[in-house]
């Protein structure tokens, strides 16, 4: 019986060998497979220290700041402020030569040298109403430099110095630039000169609503790079070091910053650029409408199926849309293929154009999709190029808007939006001075202004009032 139960035993210990033998050579002993979803291929595992791309790889910033830190300059520029002195007695016994002295103001901000002859971008804030400005080198160079053109709807200026074979910073493409990409601001702020930064684009086509007129371009790209006072004007370059856009502003509480930084996109500083070298004046292209963008309370209001493109809340007296069939209500999809969910991207859109161009609009309209080709016109209403010879008296004007006219309680006038070499810089009349009046005649518009001058532009009264409210006079003549 004993001997019957050490054979039932091994015989079963056998049979166990032989299921586990038979188990291994069907599952463990043949070759591995795993699913693609789990196989994570070693080319692309690699330990590294942040910042990294999505191939493992070390981005290096040295050669984009290497390459373009010698080529963003220093921008000092002296403007002379005349003030009156306080005292009436002075003015009494001494007359004019102590009724006024001259202060200095000294400004800085940064430039970015654009080709090797000498042509530098920087903002129009920087330079502006500056008497002086003088471009110093990232080697130490000192030069003077002149204003070859100014543009406060873009707040962008072009200098320019005499020197040859400089270093320059060469053209990116803002638009291929993606949220998350790393980038690196120039500059020179607190006057600390060459100063590299770097961050990430956080955003684009951001409207501040900074810039004066109604007719202000702003489609910020929004960076997290550091910058400062005395960064305005300098570059904003990829890792390629190409330049991708020109700082400009900071959001900041207490005015240093705070996190947030913003840029010109350089497609917008290009058309400056060539516009200003090849006309002396930005050429200006506008579609004729009164846009806003769509939110989900104007999809309700409207009856819109989504949130999608800029709504039309108004067409402007012949103007390219009204004259190509747009009617208010209808919503822009695209311009020229390029979709446009925002005011800033749409503004982006078509300051990429001239007046005359052909441009290729989408819209929809109670659901439906319609595609319109619109010839863009000037802000005068038409399609001609804008020259600088066109300058009346050396400046140049724009229209009021009906908030302005309500704030200085006025029914008609021009402002000045620009002054360069002519009697209304000698009359000391300077940017944001309104004019009411020409030689006798009411002026309200451009056009106006023009008549009244005549063909010799000659000039007998000129009335208008000041930025702060004051009415101004001259006569030349009985």
């Amino acid at each position: 019986m004993k001997g019957k139960r050490i054979f039932g035993s091994v015989l079963i210990a056998i049979i166990g060998g032989m299921i586990a033998l038979f188990a291994y050579s069907l599952i463990i002993g043949k070759p591995e497979i795993k699913s693609d979803t789990d196989t994570v291929s070693s080319e692309f595992v690699s330990f590294n220290n942040l910042p990294g791309d999505f191939k493992g790889e070390t981005l290096n910033f040295n050669y984009a700041a290497e390459h373009t830190v010698r080529a963003v300059v220093h921008v000092k520029t002296i403007t002379e402020r005349r003030s009156h002195n306080q005292n009436p007695l002075y003015e009494f016994f001494y007359g004019d030569q102590y009724q006024r002295r001259l202060q200095p103001l000294l400004g800085f901000g940064s430039g970015v040298i654009i080709s090797p002859d000498g042509y530098i971008v920087t903002n129009n804030h920087v330079i502006e109403n500056s008497d002086e400005i003088e471009v110093v080198l990232n080697d130490k160079r000192t030069f003077k430099a002149r204003v070859v053109g100014a543009d406060p709807s873009t707040d962008l200026a072009l200098l320019k110095i005499k020197a040859e074979n400089l270093t320059f910073v060469p053209y990116g493409n803002s638009d291929d630039l993606r949220l998350g990409d790393w980038v690196l601001a120039i500059g020179n702020p607190f006057n600390l000169t060459s100063t590299v930064t770097a961050g990430i684009v956080s955003a684009k086509g951001r409207n501040l609503r900074i810039l004066p007129g109604q007719y202000r371009i702003e489609s910020y790209i929004q960076t997290d790079a550091a910058l400062n006072r005395g960064n305005s004007g300098g570059a904003l370059v990829n890792t390629r070091g190409e330049l991708v856009g020109i700082n400009s502003a900071i959001i900041s509480p207490t005015g240093g910053y705070a996190g947030n930084s913003f840029a010109i996109p350089v497609t917008i500083v290009k058309k400056f650029v060539e516009d200003i070298k090849e006309f002396g004046e930005v050429q200006r292209a506008v579609l004729g409408v009164i846009i806003q963008d769509v939110t989900d309370k104007l999809t309700k209001e409207h009856n819109l199926k989504k949130i999608e493109g800029v709504f039309i809340n108004g067409l402007r007296e012949n103007g390219a849309a009204i004259e190509a069939g747009i009617k208010v209500g209808d919503v822009i999809i695209s311009i020229n293929g390029v979709e446009v969910n925002s005011t800033a991207e749409l503004q982006e859109e078509i300051t990429k154009f001239r007046p005359k161009d052909k441009v290729e609009v989408i819209i929809k309209r109670k659901g439906k999709t319609k595609q319109f080709d619109i010839i863009l016109r000037n802000m005068q209403g038409n399609t001609s190029i804008i020259r600088s010879t066109d300058l009346i008296l050396g400046a140049k004007f724009e229209e009021l808007t009906k908030d302005v006219k309500d704030k200085y309680r006025i029914s008609d006038g021009v402002k000045i939006v620009k002054v360069g070499d002519g009697l209304l810089k000698e009359l000391g009349l300077r940017k944001g001075y309104i004019i009411t009046r020409i030689n006798d005649k009411r002026v309200d518009s451009v056009t106006d202004l023009k008549n009244n001058l005549g063909s010799e532009r000659a000039i007998y009264s000129i009335e208008g009032v000041q930025p702060n409210g004051t009415f101004f006079s001259y006569k030349f003549r009985d």
